[in-house]
């Protein structure tokens, strides 16, 4: 087949970020078929090369990949972002085919949800299969995490984009497990659905950065237990429970909490626990370094705000890298479960109960340190087997394969 896979967001690693799309367009070229990317220059978790060209052109590990240069944004909430995404849009739309090859099957990857409407005209003109791949609800989120009004005039025009993209795909697929709830209570009926989470590449568990022996003795107490976040710390971390746990348990000698990243909220933490000689707040690391800290812990901590988005499943890069260290996990969560269940390695409690949370760090540090090996290991085989992009990729071709074949 010929995939035309089409993301404004979806990075390169070469670029300072590999995302989900490029990995499955990698695991398409390797079973066999054709993939055409097609992504934007205007990505805050990248950075392309300057160019003068609007439309530019590589072949990366198999793949061809079309990057567009489009308006560039400098915050992630702001009107100059939603700029950029009409910018791409233009852009595809005057964008010329005559080079390409004829695309059988068209995956449309949010954001933006307007690149649908793209996709759609893509259908129209080659008769190709329409895959509307949903990564974030929007504007659900807009409206349960940022603080939107449904009445916002975006949120409206972004909701009608949204509800086009289910009637008119004849695939939608969602990296949270339930995400078909929301399109029968966004739409009225069900559509064909399949869910397709994130997953890992075998180079993020190669491509490791050892931590240095002084950042060890600097973070790490010598016979300590040791409780580790990676991650922003800000508004949207939902990491209130955590900091009273941390004063809940000021008395604990031997328990010590870690906390690696930056956020708008650091420097308020840092000062409200200013007082507590149990946590280190320590400076924002390199990704590849990542997996030296968590598997320098003993379990590690992670929290989503109580929010409908999570009524449909979560599939969180940061839970992936969690499990991989093979350590167990606490999540603050309360939405739909998926994976640590799954791989039976670690423990949710309600998101807004720090209670719980204390309880349950205490019962970590008073379990068996093979328990939580046991435990640890549990989750890393789990991802193992069944996170891989090679899998993923396998399951996602099957489907679309199935699609063909229907549609023959």
């Amino acid at each position: 087949m010929n995939i035309w896979l089409i993301s404004k967001y979806a990075g390169l690693p070469k670029y300072g970020l590999g995302s989900k799309l490029f990995f499955l367009a990698r695991e398409f070229v390797r079973n066999g078929h054709n993939a055409l990317l097609i992504t934007s220059d205007a990505n805050h978790l990248a950075e392309f090369p300057k160019t003068d060209e609007r439309y530019n052109h590589e072949d990366v590990d198999g793949i061809t990949v079309r990057w567009i240069k489009t308006r560039k944004y400098r915050e992630t909430a702001s009107a100059g972002r939603v700029l950029s995404w009409v910018d791409f849009e233009q852009a595809l739309f005057r964008m010329p085919r005559k080079s390409l090859p004829r695309p059988e099957v068209v995956i449309i990857s949010s954001l933006s949800l307007l690149s649908v409407v793209y996709g759609y005209y893509l259908k129209r003109v080659y008769g190709a299969i329409l895959v509307f791949e949903v990564r974030d609800i929007w504007p659900l989120t807009m409206v349960a995490e940022g603080g939107f009004s449904r009445w916002h005039p975006l949120v409206l025009i972004l909701g009608m984009i949204e509800k086009y993209g289910y009637r008119k795909a004849d695939l939608v697929v969602g990296t949270m497990p339930r995400l078909d709830l929301h399109v029968r209570e966004a739409i009225g009926y069900d559509r064909p659905f399949h869910c397709s989470p994130l997953g890992y590449a075998p180079e993020w568990i190669t491509d490791e950065t050892p931590l240095p022996e002084e950042f060890l003795r600097q973070y790490f107490p010598e016979g300590k237990f040791i409780v580790g976040y990676a991650g922003s710390i800000g508004i949207t971390n939902a990491l209130e429970p955590f900091m009273e746990c941390i004063e809940r348990l000021s008395g604990r000698v031997d328990i010590h909490f870690v906390l690696v990243g930056s956020g708008d909220l650091k420097n308020a933490y840092m000062a409200r626990l200013s007082g507590h000689t149990n946590v280190s707040f320590v400076p924002r690391i390199e990704k590849a370094a990542v997996p030296s800290f968590l598997r320098r812990c003993d379990v590690l901590y992670l929290a989503a705000h109580d929010s409908p988005v999570w009524r449909f499943g979560q599939s969180l890069n940061k839970l992936m890298d969690y499990m991989l260290s093979g350590k167990p996990v606490i999540a603050s969560y309360s939405g739909y479960q998926s994976m640590l269940n799954e791989a039976r390695c670690g423990v949710f409690v309600d998101a807004n109960d720090a209670l719980a949370l204390t309880e349950v760090v205490v019962r970590f540090v008073e379990m068996p340190a093979q328990g939580r090996q046991q435990m640890g290991q549990k989750g890393r085989n789990w991802v193992l087997a069944n996170r891989s992009y090679e899998v993923l990729g396998k399951e996602y071709l099957a489907v679309l394969e199935e699609q063909t074949r229907t549609r023959g």
